[in-house]
């Protein structure tokens, strides 16, 4: 149901947005991989989980969820994935880190989609003890990037009252990306929905929570080449990634992104917050010979990503806007940052 017929959008099929990039984009090349992370927002199946609080995407829920929304919906989701870095790379993405994905089946669904299929994705997921049953996840290109290791740490929280505020883990990957050790950090700190200020605190203890994970890292190897990629709830220049999260060894591209006019991964009362970040230790700014550097960062916010008119006009294109169904991707934009090897 479309609220005052405001909300549509127009969609590009892959294979037609694809050759758009083709003839739009001079430098395409196999040599570049695509790292991307991607707010999902609200994957859940359609079975009621009880130990979780998933009841309003059940099929008697207040959001009528239902098989041929929610099959809708991961279509839509692959077909965004499938072309991210297309622009610029013949490779689909090397690895995707996903947030707001309710279980494992709901990931499966998603690489066994009709856009990613053929792909052969493999991913790595655990169950967190949110709340509301949302977990973090890693898609992975199994012909690009090897998985050696994974392993997932809870952050703890006490509410007010000192019981436990349950929260997404941090999930950390580790494997040869394009023959080369990588590790990988998916995050999903915790949501202002209490308030900015008052929930801040919670986002400055997961910040904590991934500095412990880098040292522990680099104290094995202190050349470790990590990306921390997630939606941190802040944006690059608020404290809590800015003085608990950056150090002189890290490197966030997207500070740059922020401050371009209209530029973010989501909107808020009319305002663009970019939340949705790929960071990168500074290591992969060297262009050695045989290892992979950094080469740009950017928001994949394409136009049939948008809502195209209205007073929402350009915000992403979401599956829900309140209680109203509207069959679009995700309230975020996806981003992605390329990698080349040195020659």
């Amino acid at each position: 149901m479309n609220t005052d017929g405001i909300f549509s959008y127009f969609y590009i099929s892959p294979k037609k947005s694809s050759m758009l990039s083709f003839f739009s984009s001079s430098k395409r090349s196999k040599d570049i991989l695509t790292v991307g992370f991607y707010n999902v927002e609200n994957l859940f199946d359609t079975v009621n989980d009880p130990k979780t609080f998933d009841d309003d995407f059940t099929m008697n829920g207040k959001n009528h969820w239902n098989n041929k929304r929610y099959r809708d919906k991961i279509k839509k989701l692959g077909s965004v994935i499938s072309q991210l870095g297309a622009e610029k790379s013949y490779n689909v993405p090397a690895i995707v880190g996903l947030v707001e994905v309710e279980n494992a089946k709901v990931v499966k669904d998603l690489v066994n989609s009709k856009y990613l299929k053929k792909y052969h994705y493999g991913f790595v997921h655990y169950n967190s003890p949110d709340e509301r049953g949302i977990d973090v996840a890693l898609l992975y290109n199994k012909q690009i990037f090897e998985l050696i290791d994974s392993e997932h740490f809870p952050l703890y929280l006490e509410d007010e009252k000192g019981e436990r505020d349950y929260t997404r883990d941090i999930l950390v990957v580790s494997g040869n990306l394009n023959g080369e050790l990588v590790h990988i950090l998916v995050n999903h700190w915790p949501s202002r929905s209490e308030g900015v200020e008052v929930s801040e605190p919670k986002r400055i203890a997961a910040a904590k929570l991934a500095r412990v994970i880098i040292e522990g890292i680099q104290a094995n190897n202190f050349d470790a080449k990590i990306i921390i990629m997630g939606d941190f709830n802040d944006d690059p220049t608020n404290k809590s990634v800015k003085e608990f999260l950056m150090t002189d060894d890290l490197f966030n591209p997207m500070e740059k992104i922020l401050d371009r006019d209209s530029v973010g991964s989501l909107t808020y009362e009319g305002k663009w917050n970019l939340f949705d970040q790929i960071i990168i230790t500074k290591n992969f700014l060297d262009k050695k010979e045989g290892r992979l550097y950094f080469k740009h960062a950017e928001v994949f916010n394409k136009k049939w990503l948008k809502i195209f008119k209205g007073k929402l006009k350009g915000s992403p294109f979401r599956t829900y806007i309140g209680p109203w169904y509207q069959g679009g991707f995700s309230d975020h934009f996806p981003v992605y940052a390329f990698f080349k090897k040195g020659e």
